[in-house]
């Protein structure tokens, strides 16, 4: 394929996705605004350890100031950013897009529509990613999922199966298994849902999955902010879907079975030592995006008039903790069973 892609972000996700795509001997121009990350790419490239393979690639990369003189344009570009950069990004990028060129958000929450109102609706396709990683030292990436381990769901908003989004399957699928849906939308919003049960409560408390039975009532919480997300949807007319590689059969049942098995699945397969990005976000010193996670269940939940107590506590501590008025910690569940049962 001689397509020019673009990763825009170069973290825990992008750095995977632009080594994998670059190792498969795709054309990759990689930019990102970390400047220790963009020199250590462009002095020795990038080292990802998986559970199965130590890859270490030489990477085309720049800074993002660098992306005007470089006077290029790109087939596709892949965004691998945190939700709340996602508008300036694609305004960044969006001169460079070409006319017939497609934009791919490889994040968490649900921003295909921001990049709709940068690029135009012809121009984006959506996409759900599990995949683990984390980064903390320029260069190097620990990466907890394996290439057939990680799961990818792609597909245009409109829910046609397309030439192009048959072409972006075969592209990523040197990082990931890749399925495509009909229903983008309802799987990103799964996606969503899942996220706000375990990376909610976990990004404001600064635990792993492992830590879970240290709280008392911990589960019932989980279950309870994914059944405010699963009426979030109901009312705004999205179709659940199965994700992580899952298939119908499995998402049959309550929707406490459906919310459990889509859990278990994501932490069974991120493994032991994955960190969530909020607990990866505090490490660094950088703010979280719960706002984009948790707090678009409550957004979404007043559009419709659904309360959602639950999402709204966990979303309230987030916020205070971006504003430093908290810290991350695990004192932090007394207040949000309070507000919690306050709201």
């Amino acid at each position: 394929m001689s397509k020019k892609i673009a990763v825009m972000g170069a973290g825990a996700i992008g750095s995977s996705v632009s080594a994998d795509l670059t190792d498969a001997g795709l054309d990759v121009t990689v930019f990102d605004q970390w400047p220790a990350q963009v020199e250590a790419m462009k002095a020795t490239g990038l080292h990802i350890v998986m559970p199965d393979l130590d890859l270490k690639t030489p990477m085309r990369a720049y800074h993002l100031c660098e992306l005007a003189s470089l006077k290029q344009e790109f087939d596709i570009v892949f965004v691998a950013v945190k939700s709340y950069d996602s508008r300036w990004m694609g305004e960044l990028i969006a001169p460079y897009l070409k006319s017939d060129g497609v934009l791919v958000g490889l994040q968490n929450s649900m921003n295909d529509d921001t990049y709709v109102s940068v690029v135009g609706r012809e121009r984006t396709v959506g996409c759900v990613i599990e995949l683990s990683a984390q980064i903390f030292t320029p260069g190097e990436v620990q990466r907890n999922t394996t290439r057939t381990g990680t799961w990818f769901g792609l597909g245009e908003l409109d829910g046609k199966v397309t030439p192009r989004v048959k072409e972006l399957q075969e592209i990523l699928s040197n990082v990931a298994t890749v399925d495509l849906t009909e229903n983008i939308y309802g799987a990103r919003w799964t996606k969503l849902t899942v996220n706000s049960m375990a990376m909610g409560p976990f990004g404001v408390l600064g635990i792993k999955k492992t830590d879970v039975d240290d709280f008392e009532g911990m589960f019932e919480l989980q279950v309870k902010l994914g059944k405010e997300a699963f009426a979030v949807a109901s009312a705004v007319g999205y179709q659940i879907e199965p994700v992580f590689g899952l298939q119908e059969d499995d998402f049959a049942g309550s929707d406490e079975q459906v919310l459990v098995t889509a859990l278990r699945t994501l932490q069974r397969h991120t493994g032991t030592k994955s960190q969530s990005a909020s607990l990866q976000d505090s490490k660094k010193g950088r703010k979280n995006e719960l706002e984009f996670i948790n707090g678009m269940v409550s957004l979404r939940g007043k559009e419709v008039g659904v309360p959602t107590p639950c999402n709204d506590a966990v979303t309230e501590i987030a916020r205070r903790i971006n504003k430093g008025e908290l810290k991350m910690e695990r004192s932090n569940y007394d207040l949000l069973l309070k507000l919690a049962s306050e709201g």
